[in-house]
């Protein structure tokens, strides 16, 4: 099984996301990309994340019924912060893992814990970012996508919700259903 891990707060899950996990699913020949929500994020102590609940229904609205894109829990079902080797480690053995990453967050990778035994696990597969070069993992063997650029954050989507500017496209139709239904970020961080 070759399977891609795509993880992140998800807050919330965006079509860039997606663009991403369906690349890296055909380029790189993978038998299935896992949307992974973080449970509790060591990288973003002092920020406040929206519920993991609320998080994990809009990773599951944006995959259903996407061959080869699934969602899972076991970050969300951990307590006390959570590090992406420990993540890893919770695999079968004879289970070929790719760990997909943007470049921004690739360039970051050696300030993670233990982020050697994340690179002794996991293929890396670098997705570019806007305004970071491409191939900033070349040194680690990474498999660099080919793919359009989308300049999209969850964190300008956040914005844009609270100051009641349009952000229905930048996300998956029931997505937004959910974010209009639940009135999540409709309040300024």
């Amino acid at each position: 099984m070759r399977t891609g891990i795509l993880g992140g707060t998800f807050d919330p899950i965006h079509v860039a996301h997606l663009h991403t996990a369906e690349c890296a699913l055909h380029q790189v020949n993978l038998d299935r990309v896992l949307i992974v929500p973080a449970g509790d994020p060591w990288q973003k102590s002092g920020r406040e994340v929206t519920e993991g609940e609320h998080r994990l229904q809009m990773c599951l609205l944006a995959v259903e019924g996407v061959r080869g894109l699934g969602v899972d829990v076991r970050e969300l079902e951990r307590d006390g912060p959570t590090y992406t080797f420990e993540t890893l480690s919770t695999f079968p053995e004879d289970e070929e893992l790719f760990l997909i990453l943007g470049s921004d967050s690739l360039s970051g990778i050696r300030t993670w814990e233990r982020w050697e035994d994340v690179v002794e696990r996991a293929t890396i597969i670098e997705a570019p970012r806007p305004g970071v070069a491409r191939g900033v993992g070349a040194d680690l063997g990474a498999i660099q996508l080919e793919m359009g650029m989308l300049e999209i954050s969850s964190t300008d989507i956040r914005r844009r919700i609270a100051a009641g500017h349009p952000y229905r496209y930048l996300v998956t139709g029931p997505v937004h259903g959910y974010i209009e239904v639940t009135n999540l970020y409709a309040e300024p961080a």
